[in-house]
Parts: structure tokens; C-alpha cells; sequence
């Protein structure tokens, strides 16, 4: 392991009341899995304090052999979450790569998958997209074009089939995730989950032991569990399955930070006749110039006044 994901390798010797680091492998609630080195710990908040992600490293105090009290984080290199004006949504810490999967078919959300762009740029994390169920010719060439242009903005491309090519499809994957800590995110149908079990055929069998660690019954799919895998690589290779969701709100982003967020946007930045350009309509924008002269789409525009309409919102009393 790394430096900075490598838990001190105490706790197989601890005893109660005795403090170690351990990386939080799922979550659920106030309910958190640790991986002691070898050793799985079912560890819960002081308080009602629940601030701990999937891919934390954590500072945790024993109760008994295998249960504990988390004390403190250890600081993050990442944080990516989702919220809206009334609470906000911890998805995983230090990550190094978010992979969007989108599909031939069912028709994907283009909304969801700029959205999550945003949330990895804002947060210096690498985005990946991977376009599944390309043997689905008469869907491909649609799905192709409409991924394109997120492969202009230089977002890489990734096309597999997990049910005509699984084991190239397997060869491709464990290239993109070896080395990284990934977080794999996607609508329902788009195939995540086959994904997951082509990396890491137990899956299914760590999830339901993590379900009954946590204590979390039949919702096994609630929850954000982190899969540790064996690659060539030096570094630890983290793949993070993430619970499946339909928006992924950007409440917590300022103006500043969105405009930032979109690479065709950057070029223009400073270039605006106001300094204070808010880019919707103003005269002398360089970024609306962009848009009229087909640089910057008209769909990510809209979403940019659409974010920062949204960033904007407060909670009414």
C-alpha cells in the first residue's frame, strides 16, 4: 500500500480501548466497516457525528474484538459528494478516478453524466467515461455521438461489452482501475453491477458479508462498499461500488468554483468585457461568443445556468 491509504498495521494485537488507523471499506448510516489490516471491525461515530466515507482513513478506538468507536480522519486528498439546498451526500474520500458508465441502451441522462463531470473536476479527481453494451449495433452509433462530445473535452472514452466481450472488456477495466482508487457511478441498466462482478467475481459474496456486518439485512444495495483487488501494480488498487442514484445535485458549489468546472469554459475566463461576468447574458461575454461560434455547446451552457440557478437556492422558512 501507499503512504497515504496504508493503515497502521497494529490492530490484530489491540486491546480494548487501544487506538489504530483502519480504512472504512462500506458504509451505512452511522454505520461504518473497517479493514484493520485483515481484521473487519464494525465501527460507529462519537455523537451523531456522521462526516466518515467509504475511503477514509480513520483513527478508531477498540470497545471489543470486533467492534470500535471512530475518533478522528485521518486528512483527506479528495472528497466527492452530491447535495442539494436541505443536506449533502458523501460518496467517497481520497479517490483518484470516477467512472462514469452510460450504455447503448437504455438511453442514458446526459445531465447526470455532465453533473458528475463537474463534481470530479471541482474536486481534482480524473474522470473516465465507459461506454457498455456496444454490441448493440443498431444503439451504437447514437451512443457513440453523444459521448463524443464529452471526448472533446478531453475526457476519456472507454468502449466494452461485459455480454459480448467479457473477458477483453475484464483486460480493459482492470487497466483503467489498476493502481487507482475508483469510484464506479451509473443509472440503473447502464451495467454497473456486471462491471463489478467482471472485476471481482466474489463481489456478491463480500457484499453480503458486509451486509450482515453492518447489520443491514436485505439492503445490500444502500450502500457504498469499497472492493480491495490484487493487480501488478505498486500501488493499491481500491474499486468503490457506489449505490445507484438518478441526480446529483451541486448545491455546494459556488459560481466561481462551476465556471472552473467546465474545461471549454476556461480558455474565455478573464476574457469577458465585466469582471464580474456572469456568463447568461451579458454584453461582451467571451463565453457566450464561444457558444454562438459552436465552441461551447448549447447543452452544457445550459446546464452551467442551470447549477448556478440551483447553487442559489436556500432553504425557506
Amino acid at each position: 500500500m501507499s503512504k497515504r491509504s496504508a493503515p497502521a498495521k497494529k490492530s490484530a494485537a489491540l486491546k480494548s480501548g487501544a487506538t489504530a488507523q483502519g480504512l472504512v471499506i462500506a458504509a451505512h448510516g452511522r454505520h461504518y466497516l473497517i479493514d484493520a489490516t485483515g481484521t473487519k471491525l464494525h465501527c460507529v461515530t462519537r455523537g451523531k457525528k456522521s462526516d466518515v466515507a467509504v475511503g477514509d482513513i480513520v483513527e478508531y478506538q477498540l470497545t471489543s474484538d470486533n467492534q470500535g468507536v471512530i475518533e478522528a480522519i485521518v486528512p483527506r486528498t479528495t472528497l466527492l459528494y452530491r447535495s442539494d439546498q436541505y443536506k449533502s451526500k458523501m460518496l467517497a474520500a481520497n479517490l483518484t478516478q470516477l467512472i462514469i458508465v452510460v450504455a447503448t441502451e437504455p438511453s442514458f441522462s446526459d445531465d447526470l453524466v455532465s453533473r458528475a463531470l463537474v463534481a470530479s473536476e471541482s474536486s481534482g479527481i480524473q474522470a473516465q467515461i465507459v461506454l457498455n453494451k456496444i454490441d448493440v449495433t443498431e444503439s451504437l452509433a447514437k451512443a457513440r455521438e453523444r459521448v463524443g462530445l464529452y471526448a472533446s473535452l478531453g475526457y476519456p472514452v472507454h468502449e466494452v461489452s461485459v455480454t459480448g466481450a467479457p473477458e477483453i472488456t475484464r483486460e480493459k477495466m482492470l487497466s483503467l482501475v489498476s493502481g487507482q482508487s475508483s469510484i464506479l457511478i451509473g443509472q440503473s441498466g447502464m451495467g454497473k453491477s456486471s462491471l463489478i462482478n467482471l472485476l471481482i467475481p466474489d463481489a456478491d459474496i463480500a457484499t453480503r458479508e458486509i451486509s450482515a456486518a453492518l447489520d443491514t439485512g436485505k439492503h445490500t444495495t444502500t450502500f457504498t462498499r469499497l472492493f480491495q483487488m490484487d493487480t501488478e501494480s505498486d500501488k493499491p488498487t481500491y474499486v468503490i461500488d457506489s449505490p445507484g442514484f438518478q441526480e446529483f445535485g451541486l448545491h455546494h458549489l459556488s459560481e466561481g468554483m462551476l465556471e472552473r468546472a467546465f474545461p471549454e469554459f476556461r480558455p474565455h475566463l478573464g476574457n469577458c468585457k465585466f469582471y464580474n461576468c456572469h456568463h447568461h447574458t451579458e454584453p461582451g461575454c467571451a463565453v457566450l461568443a464561444a457558444l454562438e461560434g459552436k465552441e461551447i455547446s448549447r447543452m452544457r451552457h445550459d446546464l452551467f445556468k442551470q447549477l448556478v440557478h440551483e447553487a442559489a437556492q436556500t432553504i425557506g422558512y
